[in-house]
């Protein structure tokens, strides 16, 4: 299946979504955090919908902290390697993520096509699985799927803005039910406070770190090689291994008071 690079009209629709009520069910609500989950979603691929408000950030330090490779090494403890592939066009690229998942569950990682989109005082960022004949699975990770996953940042005065966070997954594996509520009342909530918290020290990191590098504002830095659509193709879930997991109990681990409902 080919890839397509989104348009305005996939922007547009992924906002929509974002501020959309309609059959969405609320999972955590506490402070300036909310989740939501649909309700028609099968237990396996589940589409979450998170919202922080951010009252000292302003929407440009939000967009360049979720831009920022470099930097994400630095506030996503999750993360256990990202690094980008090359780029489509001056607003999309090809990169690679991995990520540590609850124990005793199998690590997982993914080949994404990110494209991105600043539209009035909004920004977005969107991006769904890619195949690369270049970076096929790995052998000690479960490759998981992006169906769609991405960011919208809204402006909501001079130094505040909100932002959310929607993903739909296919983790290619049968899951635990503790797995679905812990993602839902505890890594959800906890991975929005990372990117808040990450907002506010990033001015000060970034003055001491290549300040007037921003490939992701200004295309002309980008050094990447660039890709041709062409050489991707559309990261089939049913293509790929599904394993079995939904047998395997928690290991209790202790949660800090940023993992608190």
């Amino acid at each position: 299946m080919p890839v397509q690079i989104p348009d305005d009209s996939d922007f547009t629709s992924f906002k929509e979504q974002c501020e959309s009520q309609d059959g969405w069910i609320p999972r955590y609500n506490k402070g300036a955090v909310t989740v939501w989950c649909r309700g028609e979603e099968s237990r396996t691929v589940q589409k979450l919908k998170m919202r922080i408000v951010c009252k000292d950030v302003t929407a440009e330090t939000l967009y360049d902290v979720l831009h920022d490779t470099s930097y994400r090494k630095k506030w996503d403890t999750n993360m256990i390697d990202t690094y980008d592939i090359g780029r489509l066009t001056v607003n999309a690229d090809v990169g690679y993520y991995s990520w540590k998942c609850p124990s005793p569950l199998k690590n997982r990682d993914f080949v994404t096509m990110r494209s991105w989109l600043p539209l009035g005082s909004d920004y977005l960022i969107i991006n769904y699985s890619v195949k690369h004949p270049q970076y096929p699975p790995k052998k000690d990770y479960v490759r998981a799927v992006s169906l769609q996953t991405g960011y919208l940042i809204q402006a909501s005065g001079a130094n505040c803005c909100t932002l959310y966070y929607l993903t739909q997954v296919d983790p290619k594996g049968s899951l635990p039910k503790w797995v679905v509520n812990r993602v839902s009342q505890f890594v959800a909530p906890k991975a929005m406070k990372k990117i808040y918290k990450a907002s506010q020290k990033y001015p000060e990191w970034k003055r001491k770190h290549n300040p007037n590098l921003k490939p992701w504002i200004f295309p002309e830095q980008n050094t990447l090689p660039c890709i041709s659509v062409s050489d991707l193709t559309v990261q089939r879930a049913d293509s790929l291994e599904n394993i079995d997991e939904s047998s395997l109990s928690e290991e209790k681990t202790h949660h800090s008071d940023d993992e608190e409902t």
